[in-house]
């Protein structure tokens, strides 16, 4: 599976922004996604994931309530919408596909990451 992330930008604080991971491969429907985030001179941190069919979700604390994942499995794509983003929230986000967990090790596949900006 390789996954290719996209919808960087600059926003303001206050803002929304919707970021997509397009997939490739047949087996994408198969796999739980997640997406990361890692800020400047921070570890890469778990922002939410969603199982395979979509009903499944867990998110971040620091996210639940202002960001959603979704899927559409038959364009191989999974979103992310952020809604009132706040400077905190400036990061580069990276999706990944192989498991519905918190830890960056149970994942087996990773985008190559999307700038996020958030002006206060």
């Amino acid at each position: 599976v390789q996954l290719q992330a996209s919808g960087r930008g600059l926003v303001q604080a206050g803002g929304f922004l919707r970021l997509s991971c397009a997939a490739s491969g047949r087996t994408f429907s198969t796999y739980p996604m997640g997406w990361f985030r890692q800020a400047p001179g921070k570890e890469r941190e778990f922002v939410t994931a969603i199982d395979w069919s979509g009903v499944i979700r867990y998110y971040a604390d620091s996210v639940k309530d202002r960001f959603t994942i979704t899927r559409d499995n038959a364009k191989n794509t999974v979103y992310l919408q952020m809604n009132t983003l706040n400077p905190e929230d400036t990061a580069v986000y990276y999706c990944a596909a192989g498991s519905l967990g918190k830890d960056i090790r149970m994942y087996m596949y990773w985008g190559q990451g999307t700038q996020v900006t958030v002006s206060s």
